[in-house]
């Protein structure tokens, strides 16, 4: 039977936590803010005693990830964190994981990237690596952050799947801040992810393969690559799977896309990450004022939900896309440009405009999200939709 403990702590040790309690084999990390309490609690579980893994002490964040891609070929089940700088630094080594199929669990604490130095929260970090293969959770809440790191790796690890997996949760809002969480009894956590059974290891004497082999001019790299777009193609399915069997010992749903107030919807808001909870207190403000708002939560990023987002936004008559990550040169930002691609092939257009906002950790105050559905009510009334992206609250 499923034991529920509520503790009051934050966003990075009950992700330490998490990992604790799928019990890796071998954790190499190199600290960095705001992620670095992942790493001192998970080593002073290791120190404890209360966990058997490896915990690898590196000189940079590229060696983590290298110790990792080492540590996941021979057969060990292999977990990290990082954030900002750190994953950037990792991004050679990103590829690397993906294509040589290795399902490693990384969180990283979304941080803005240099320059100018900033340590506070945005999503350029994760946006950067999003073409790198890696399937991609985002939490909004601590509590989704410690769920969405141990479905990371059940579905990571899944055979259909066999891929690295990234758990995002924003840096100091969700890392640091003190919250509600129900946290599951270990033997429910270690039942649930189960035993790793690795493919193709390289200390499997018995079955000799190669990794990392060269596959230039007229070598299978081509073939590769459609491998790994297929797998993570499957993975949309595995995500969905994984999400209800841990409602099931949770009691708390999981979506691709979550919504709230869009059965009748007007106006909506597509974001990810902890301002889906100022967005929902404003939207049942505006709910109040007579305007029909809704709020679409996008979280899981990689694979992209396009059909799951379409259908939650087709009855709408305007939406905006809260970005905060740029995509530079591009027509918008990231979360825009799927959304958009979503809602292409709809019988009839929708207005949706971009917002970018809260680059740096910059405030998400409650008006600047009244602006938005504001400018949402306009447009459903006939206005003309701002032309551009916009950048919200900047001097």
């Amino acid at each position: 039977m499923t034991e529920i403990r509520t503790v009051a702590t934050t966003g990075n040790l009950v992700v330490a936590e998490a990992m604790r309690q799928c019990r890796p084999d071998v954790v190499a990390a190199y600290p960095i803010t705001p992620q670095t309490t992942i790493v001192e609690e998970f080593a002073k579980y290791v120190a404890q005693g209360r966990v058997h893994t490896e915990y690898v002490t590196v000189e940079s964040e590229h060696s983590a990830m290298s110790a990792c891609v080492g540590a996941s070929a021979a057969g060990a089940r292999v977990m990290t964190a990082t954030a900002s700088q750190g994953l950037a630094l990792m991004w050679e080594e990103l590829h690397i994981a993906s294509g040589m199929r290795l399902p490693i669990v990384m969180a990283n604490a979304n941080r803005a990237l240099s320059a100018p130095i900033n340590i506070h929260c945005d999503h350029g970090d994760a946006m950067g690596a999003r073409d790198t293969g890696w399937v991609m959770l985002f939490a909004e809440t601590a509590q989704e952050a410690y769920d969405n790191t141990i479905i990371a790796l059940k579905v990571a690890e899944d055979p259909e799947v066999l891929l690295p997996a990234m758990s995002c949760l924003d840096g100091f809002i969700t890392t640091h801040s003190i919250d509600r969480i129900e946290l599951l009894d270990d033997d429910t956590v270690t039942g649930f992810v189960g035993t790793y059974q690795p493919q193709n290891a390289l200390l499997d004497i018995d079955n000799a393969v190669s990794h990392g082999c060269f596959a230039g001019l007229g070598g299978p790299y081509f073939e590769f690559k459609k491998a790994q777009r297929m797998a993570i193609d499957r993975s949309k399915a595995v995500v969905e799977r994984v999400g209800n069997e841990f409602t099931k010992v949770s009691g708390r749903d999981f979506g691709l896309v979550e919504t709230d107030m869009m059965d009748d919807a007007d106006v909506a808001i597509v974001v990810i990450g902890s301002t889906a909870g100022n967005v929902r207190h404003v939207a049942k403000e505006m709910r109040a004022g007579g305007v029909k708002a809704g709020i679409v939560k996008v979280r899981c990023f990689r694979p992209f939900p396009h059909a799951e987002l379409a259908a939650a936004l087709k009855g709408c008559r305007a939406v905006a896309v809260l970005d905060r990550a740029e995509s530079f040169g591009a027509e918008g930002g990231p979360l825009y440009l799927e959304t958009r691609s979503a809602l292409y092939d709809l019988e009839s257009r929708i207005p949706v405009v971009n917002y970018i906002y809260g680059l740096g950790g910059s405030d998400v105050r409650l008006e600047l999200i009244h602006r938005v559905y504001a400018d949402l009510s306009d447009i459903a009334s006939g206005s003309a939709a701002p032309s551009g992206l916009v950048y919200l609250g900047a001097r």
